[in-house]
């Protein structure tokens, strides 16, 4: 799954440096535990400096064949993989991918503007019988450091069954202060790259050089360069190759 690794990539790579972020991390934990309480959510808190999780069992955990511990279990992991191994595949593969998108559109705002933002899906999920439900999954970053890392994630799974029945997967990026849905193919993202900067990286994507680029696109070498370096900036990434990766698996181009 080249999503779920590129994904993978852009959160455990963040520069945490030195930073000692412990002092924060029990009351997130308090929260995590108290969604699954109040909620009966399986409540999963992961922490990308450390790369480990803090699972919690609500009553969706047994409805879903999952064991139902009173206390939080942690794995070495920020991939809840007892749990995505109950997804049906191609809705995993839609959830990675609108994370990665997710996380790209938060990376683009002021840190103070990140926890308006999260993640809805309805994903298809075997329960312990073994039949596909529908299960309502929500993610938001609840704790990025002071330089605009991304630090803890809380993810939530719910069972909907007053979602319908339809059989396809369906996500979307809310704004919880204004109610305002972000639809994937319809979401600020797609305008993070100018029209421009998309024509010269799907050129990239296609082997041309920067002096190819220029001539077909009538613009100077200069004016490339300074495209490659926009797009590199804007998808936080250290190389063309990279840039490409990113683009495609997001659908940019």
């Amino acid at each position: 799954m080249n999503i779920l690794n590129t994904l993978n990539d852009k959160l455990l790579q963040q520069s945490f440096d030195d930073l000692d972020l412990s002092a924060r991390l029990p009351y997130c934990q308090f929260i995590a535990q108290a969604y699954a309480r109040v909620e009966n959510s399986i409540s999963v808190l992961s922490d990308l400096k450390a790369n480990k999780s803090y699972i919690y069992n609500g009553g969706t955990a047994a409805a879903l064949g999952l064991e139902h511990n009173a206390n939080a279990e942690e794995i070495a992991s920020i991939w809840e993989e007892d749990i995505f191994r109950k997804i049906r595949p191609g809705d995993l593969l839609e959830k990675y991918a609108l994370e990665l998108r997710f996380f790209h559109l938060l990376k683009g705002l002021p840190v103070t503007e990140r926890s308006d933002y999260q993640v809805v899906s309805y994903l298809h999920m075997h329960d312990k019988d073994n039949k596909l439900v529908r299960v309502l999954h929500r993610m938001f970053y609840i704790q990025s450091t002071d330089d605009g890392n991304i630090w803890l994630a809380l993810c939530l799974y719910n069972l909907a069954y007053d979602a319908g029945n339809s059989d396809a997967y369906y996500g979307v990026i809310v704004n919880t202060r204004t109610g305002k849905v972000i639809l994937p193919n319809e979401d600020e993202f797609n305008n993070i790259l100018s029209e421009r900067e998309k024509d010269v990286l799907r050129l990239i994507k296609n082997g041309k050089r920067s002096k190819d680029i220029a001539s077909i696109l009538s613009i100077s070498i200069n004016t490339v360069n300074r495209h490659r370096q926009n797009i590199l900036e804007k998808l936080h990434v250290r190389n063309a190759m990279e840039a490409c990766r990113i683009a495609e698996s997001v659908k940019l181009i």
